[in-house]
């Protein structure tokens, strides 16, 4: 469509935005789980039972928290872009399988499931040329 056809020139600054937001929330999602301490960290962990991954609850969560906020920065700065969409994956999987089947109910993991997705296709995609990589 003729409207649109120009903003292809502007795919750079589209990966920009998303990277922004979709970081800035990763950071507000996760910062709360980070200060919550070993007792929420251990509560976060138990989702990997849903793996069958039953150590290391305190360790698990943790790393839930950190990815979340410390990827999520590092995702605005389109810093270890990938890999940090790598591991994003990896959170997501596991928070939607927690998710659905505790609750049992596709629309619970929904959100888990759309994020999982989203940052699967920026693996792919990367982050673009306003970056600290700019790879």
């Amino acid at each position: 469509m003729a409207l649109f056809g120009k903003l292809g020139r502007y795919q750079n600054v589209g990966l920009l935005v998303m990277r922004i937001g979709l970081g800035a929330m990763m950071i507000l999602h996760g910062y709360g789980k980070l200060l919550g301490g070993p007792d929420k960290w251990e509560k976060l962990g138990h989702s990997m039972d849903k793996l069958h991954i039953h150590f290391f609850p305190v360790f698990w969560g943790f790393m839930c928290a950190v990815v979340e906020t410390i990827g999520g920065l590092f995702c605005m700065m389109g810093l270890w872009f990938r890999l940090v969409c790598m591991l994003m994956v990896i959170n997501f999987f596991v928070a939607a399988a927690h998710h659905y089947t505790t609750l049992s109910n596709i629309g619970d993991a929904s959100h888990a499931i759309e994020l999982m997705f989203t940052f699967f296709g920026l693996m792919f995609i990367g982050a673009g040329v306003y970056s600290v990589d700019k790879s």
